[in-house]
């Protein structure tokens, strides 16, 4: 035997005892590659059934269907009543259960990660998994563990980080939470799902090693950790749609990995029968376009042999008998425990609160002071961004109202307008009030006027409605109609934060240049069964300089300044910027001019760049915060907690520094091909390769105490290498750090590496002066690399570097260690 056959296979066992560690802590059967038997049979019960069941039944079990009960979730599959299968409902719950009812709004999947603490996450999943079941669920459609690849990408909020170890952990340790409250974790998008723009036609083109070193990794611990189910992707792999995709649903996750879940497509991913049932899909979702009729014809033809419908109702069957679903032996479903749901949502969101800027003592804040509050998620609590991401909270305050309980006197500007102001009577004509419109049931209402313009400017009309979409006043403008349904899901994908008024009524925008002078105006809007309101509003640069004005004269009276700045972010669409939007950035600038005393606090989705850092007291970024995020905000503001969070992605300074920047092949891709052609060399990697300075880097985040390293040790082990260290508390008061360990390329690998990658981390709370010795883990697989000429891992030999610091480009300590065979 070879040493490279002895070190894939060491690697492979060391796979396998980390997935039998990770199901006995969560109580559930291990998965079956734990247990080397892939390929072994169901069990009697499942096999019994199958024998049973006719194929018109067996072929139920792999499509979707509506739910004749339904609890507002996304999915539904009946069930065989007359043989005791039950139906199963599967709901969105990337940050929470979201159905019709109330539930734990948590905050977003990319704060929990700004922990870095595993243990957070298992306690984050057992939240969602109790509350999945008690609100009648069985499936759950997340974890998400797609890479942040792009500052771009529409869901960075709903996944955990650019690196690979770091979201590895955390999925897993959030699925043994979830799966451990007995309710079935699905771990999406499989794979290469990095993009909304075109993600249903886009074409990946990922070579091997890039593949299997960044993307497939986090999928690879989700299975380790025995995830139920793995929902397919959109998009395209290497010429494939990912859900007739063979290398990755059968070579890859069921042959290399051992996975013996179920395989479902996203919703309305699906584009063949024969192709995707050959290939390892087992189940399409929403509907049965392709698995219903079409599966039964293609059986009855021989085009599909039957024994691949057995193979997915076998491993659909075999999950349910898992988690006691066949048998009756699932524990009763739980009542929701609201109070438990939002203490967690709350620790989450003070864990990974980040502290990016604090210069001359700007934070914390000093209770009983004089504080102006700016910005319209100062008064509108951001609690999720849009899409299958949104939950329905129990309840959710609002930042203003969480620091006047802590401050002395406060003053709120409005500063950036989300949702307009009233047309001046003076430009319509004939005369129109257009700040409420009441149409009723069955009525028509029309209008047909002028509008004039005073002076040519940029306008954003806002329209507020109350009716469904498709009832939305028609208004054009010269003749151009400003509010379209957009096509597809694009309606329901519309926008977390901005895509209601406070009242309630849905909002949409549209910007455009108006000349000065007289344009025609005509609306109609149709009451419908029910009635509709509606108001036109606008938002002009006159108004925008009037809110500017404004919040400067407010935070020009007050000592300290803090301005709420958002981006909202939602499934199906991505940004096309890293800038804040709107007028955000003058704002910014206009505020911290008249007081430095300013802190930004970020309620945005992913990364951004901050032209206006300099003129900055502190910045604070909080992502989605959840239900609780006006709470955890003050408390970090105020300096009850330390804020503990780190980056999970590296900020680029601008549009032009980032790892996608300038090249329209890497993103968003050019013929509908998308080129990973940076390689393993992606976020962190990346800047290191190409010496570009980040605006913030991987792993960056301040305390309000300081750290210092020191007495760095690292030593080899059986299962890689163990890095030891001394952190100490240098300042007064008691603090969080996260210390990180970074790992050096192997001199011995004739393949590409990195200049580094994390090799491990740790989160310790330590008093003032209180010092510690820290011990981190650096696996076998983070120590090798794979080698696509043997399609394997191979251990990276030789002597490596290994650095302590506090982020990826503050590294304290150094050593190095031999890593042999």
């Amino acid at each position: 035997m070879t040493d490279t056959v002895s070190r894939r296979s060491a690697l492979r066992l060391l796979g396998g005892a980390i997935a039998v560690a990770a199901a006995a802590t969560s109580g559930l059967t291990p998965p079956a590659h734990a247990l080397d038997r892939p390929e072994a049979g169901a069990g009697p019960r499942v096999e019994g059934l199958i024998g049973k069941l006719t194929l018109d039944e067996k072929i139920s079990l792999l499509h979707g269907a509506t739910d004749p009960d339904s609890l507002g979730q996304a999915g539904y599959i009946p069930g065989v009543a007359r043989l005791g299968i039950p139906p199963l409902r599967l709901a969105d719950g990337p940050a929470g259960v979201r159905v019709t009812q109330h539930a734990t709004a948590l905050p977003a999947p990319v704060l929990l990660a700004s922990a870095f603490d595993p243990d957070l996450a298992r306690r984050y999943g057992q939240v969602i998994g109790r509350e999945g079941r008690a609100l009648g669920q069985d499936v759950l459609l997340s974890p998400m563990v797609n890479l942040i690849r792009t500052p771009y990408a529409g869901r960075n909020f709903e996944t955990f980080s650019e690196d690979p170890l770091l979201a590895s952990d955390m999925v897993a340790a959030e699925i043994g939470g979830i799966q451990g409250e007995h309710l079935i974790a699905t771990v999406k998008h499989f794979a290469m799902n990095n993009q909304e723009k075109d993600r249903d036609s886009i074409d990946v083109r990922v070579d091997e090693q890039t593949m299997h070193e960044l993307e497939l990794r986090g999928f690879e611990a989700a299975v380790g950790a025995g995830a139920g189910a793995v929902m397919g992707a959109y998009n395209k792999v290497n010429g494939t749609f990912s859900c007739e995709n063979k290398t990755l649903l059968t070579d890859v996750l069921r042959e290399q990995w051992g996975f013996a879940g179920w395989v479902m497509t996203d919703w309305f991913a699906a584009h063949s029968t024969v192709k995707a049932i050959a290939a390892g899909l087992d189940m399409e979702m929403p509907d049965g376009t392709y698995f219903g009729t079409a599966l039964k014809t293609a059986v009855k033809n021989r085009s599909v042999p039957e024994h691949h419908v057995d193979r997915a109702v076998r491993r659909v069957l075999a999950v349910m008998d898992r988690f006691g679903l066949l048998d009756g032996s699932a524990p009763p479903r739980p009542e929701r425990d609201a109070p438990a749901g939002a203490a967690v949502a709350l620790e989450v969101a003070k864990a990974g609160a980040t502290l990016l800027r604090n210069e001359h003592r700007t934070l914390p804040l000093a209770p009983g002071g004089t504080v102006a509050v700016i910005g319209p998620t100062g008064t509108l609590p951001f609690v999720s961004g849009g899409g299958s991401a949104h939950v329905v909270p129990d309840r959710a305050d609002s930042p203003l109202d969480a620091i006047k309980s802590r401050a002395g006197k406060v003053t709120y500007a409005l500063g950036e307008d989300l949702f307009g102001k009233a047309i001046p009577a003076s430009a319509l004509s004939p005369a129109l009030d257009s700040e409420g419109v009441q149409v009723g049931a069955g009525k028509t209402w029309t209008y047909d006027g002028t509008l004039t313009a005073s002076e040519a400017d940029e306008w954003t009309f806002v329209i507020h409605y109350s009716a469904a979409p498709t009832l939305r006043p028609k208004v054009l403008l010269d003749g151009e109609d400003l509010f379209p349904l957009a096509p597809g899901y694009g309606e329901y994908f519309s926008g977390g934060l901005v895509s209601a008024d406070p009242d309630g009524l849905s909002v949409r925008r549209k910007t455009l240049g108006l000349t000065k002078g007289a344009h025609r105006l005509q609306i109609t809007a149709q009451g419908g069964d029910a009635g509709q309101l509606f108001r036109l509003r606008r938002i002009t640069g006159a108004t925008r300089a009037q809110d500017v004005a404004e919040a400067a004269k407010v935070a020009r009276a007050a000592r300290d300044v803090v301005v709420f700045a958002y981006e909202d972010a939602t499934e199906g669409l991505d940004r096309t910027t890293v800038a804040l939007p709107g007028n955000q950035t003058k704002l910014i600038e206009a505020v911290t001019a008249a007081n430095p005393r300013t802190t930004v606090v970020l309620n945005t989705s992913s990364s951004t760049s901050m032209p206006w850092l300099r003129r900055t007291g502190a910045v604070l970024q909080m992502y989605y915060p959840g239900q609780e995020g006006a709470a955890a905000t003050a408390v970090v503001l105020f300096g009850d907690s330390d804020p503990g969070g780190r980056l999970t992605q590296s900020f680029p300074a601008d549009d032009a520094h980032h790892p996608v920047a300038g090249d329209p092949r890497r993103y968003p891709g050019t013929d509908g091909v998308e080129e990973y052609s940076e390689g393993i060399h992606a976020g962190y990697r990346w800047y290191d390769a190409e010496g570009v300075r980040p605006l913030f880097p991987f792993g960056f985040g301040l305390s309000y105490t300081s750290f210092s390293y020191a007495d760095l040790r690292a030593r080899r082990t059986r299962r890689g290498l163990e890095v030891s260290f001394t952190v100490r508390n240098t300042g007064r008061r008691e603090g969080v750090d996260v210390p990180q360990v970074y790992v050096g390329p192997s001199p011995e690998l004739r393949l590409d590496q990195a200049v580094r990658v994390l090799g491990g981390y740790g989160r310790v709370v330590l008093r003032a002066g209180e010092r510690r010795r820290i011990a981190v883990e650096v696996a076998a697989r983070t120590l090798s690399s794979w080698d696509p000429k043997r399609h394997d891992w191979v251990l990276g030999t030789g002597r490596r570097t290994v650095w302590v610091g506090a982020s990826s480009r503050d590294l304290r300590l150094r050593t190095s260690v031999e890593v042999g065979t």
